[in-house]
């Protein structure tokens, strides 16, 4: 029985690996209609390129293949880094039957029938290894489905996942797995893989087909990373080309199109937009502006950065330069305004500005502390001195009676009056830090506490 029969949810990819694996027909009479990028994923380790971080010589989970000790596992990385390729390894190593189940298609009747498939294969003494891709788009009861299954060892559990699995995955499936970061593969490994599929002579070309210098650098800065799509733009340049040789040219009539991973909504999308906020915040205008671009080129929507660029000005600058604020909204006003792309300049100065600029973090610090009061301390009563008295009766109560009007006192402030209310005291959220021109605001809130002082109310240092 072939893995796919009776199993409605699992990927119809044969599999390549493992017992009952119909790897054999797949090396014959259809290998040259598979895709290159699957005629060459790696059969071994040796041929496997990159990830030397978990898979280098004496590593745990290298030693652990080799020796046939497998064990549940969660394969985090961007695509093309060997994910699928790494769970055939482990299984292939194993000497276990090979399943998938594709988490885009798959529901939980077609889990429990991977499961049941899993099941006999152990009682006939064999080893399942169960790959689920995309294993974050399953929701919480579909995750939860493979618990008493991974538990009690009827498979060996491997999941693929493009996105942080502290945040997509269930901490009880996590917590049988053990988690592999896979990283997008350096231009050296991407470049190893186009010549291993150029020189190999039954998966790959045989030398039959060339690249030029050039070629060869644009496929490998093309593929961002990305084996599968090296392999892919490498395959479709060799159908374009007019000869055997494929030049630059082919090459970019392959790519056609945007060549940087920008995963809108995923980690990629969040990490950019992190690595641009710290750069202004750390005050590097040229990493500031690096960002900025590397998110346009990769597809950001420039009216998502402009958004964010808004609610960094109150966050990190802040007092220190009003004037951040209002750059950060002419910035998205002109963008609305002009479009692309003539408006992303009018953004770019404004991040780059706000990268220059003296930083403070007090306002954001003050308006947390003071969000946190009005959510702790109740519904505290209003000084009757604060309120409105527009009635006769209000005004019998006494409702503002006692208020002092601050432009009728010297300096135009009530020194030692108290806004706050009785129960809760005074309180100081705001610090202004001395840069920029908060310096010469808080100088004059400490001469205005030095007044408080002299009429004897106390603020916190």
């Amino acid at each position: 029985m072939s893995h796919q029969e009776g199993l409605p949810g699992l990927d119809p990819e044969p599999a390549g690996a493992g017992p009952g694996a119909d790897a054999p027909e797949r090396e014959g009479a259809d290998l040259a209609a598979r895709p290159l990028a699957d005629r060459m994923r790696p059969r071994t380790l040796d041929e496997f390129i990159g990830q030397d971080h978990i898979l280098g010589e004496g590593r745990s989970l290298r030693e652990g293949i080799r020796a046939g000790r497998p064990h549940s596992m969660i394969l985090w990385g961007p695509p093309g880094t060997g994910k699928t390729t790494l769970a055939r390894l482990v299984a292939e190593a194993a000497e276990a039957r090979f399943l998938t189940l594709s988490a885009v298609m798959a529901g939980v009747k077609d889990i429990r029938a991977a499961m049941e498939e899993a099941t006999r294969v152990r009682a006939a003494g064999g080893r399942t290894l169960l790959f689920v891709d995309e294993v974050h788009r399953f929701n919480k009861a579909q995750q939860d489905a493979f618990l008493p299954w991974v538990e009690d060892g009827t498979v060996i559990f491997i999941g693929a996942t493009t996105e942080n699995p502290s945040f997509e995955l269930n901490n009880a499936l996590l917590s049988r797995a053990r988690v592999y970061v896979l990283r997008a593969l350096d231009e050296v490994a991407i470049e190893g893989i186009v010549r291993q599929a150029l020189a190999e002579p039954e998966r790959g070309y045989g030398g039959r087909v060339r690249l030029t210098d050039d070629a060869l650098r644009l496929v490998v800065r093309a593929a961002d990373g990305d084996a599968r799509r090296a392999l892919t733009t490498l395959e479709i340049a060799a159908d374009l080309a007019e000869s055997d040789t494929v030049d630059e040219a082919a090459i970019r009539e392959a790519v056609a199109g945007g060549t940087r991973r920008f995963d809108k909504g995923g980690d990629a999308f969040y990490e950019q937009i992190s690595a641009l906020h710290k750069s202004v915040r750390g005050s590097d205008p040229d990493a500031t502006l690096y960002w900025f671009c590397r998110m346009l080129d990769g597809g950001c929507d420039p009216l998502y950065i402009g958004r964010r660029v808004i609610r960094m000005a109150s966050e990190d600058i802040g007092n220190a330069d009003p004037r951040a604020l209002q750059m950060a909204l002419d910035g998205v006003e002109a963008y609305e305004r002009l479009g692309s792309p003539e408006g992303e300049l009018a953004l770019a100065q404004a991040v780059v500005y706000m990268a220059s600029v003296p930083k403070s973090n007090a306002v954001y610090a003050a308006f947390n502390a003071a969000m946190r009061d009005a959510r702790e301390q109740g519904s505290q009563e209003i000084p009757v001195h604060l309120r409105n008295a527009p009635t006769r009766l209000m005004k019998e109560l006494g409702y503002g009676r006692a208020y002092r009007y601050a432009h009728d006192e010297p300096d135009a402030y009530a020194a030692g009056e108290n806004y706050f209310p009785e129960a809760m005291g005074v309180r100081r959220y705001y610090r202004p830090p001395e840069r920029g021109l908060e310096a010469r605001i808080a100088e004059r809130l400490e001469r205005l506490h030095e007044m408080d002082r002299d009429a004897g109310l106390k603020r916190p240092d």
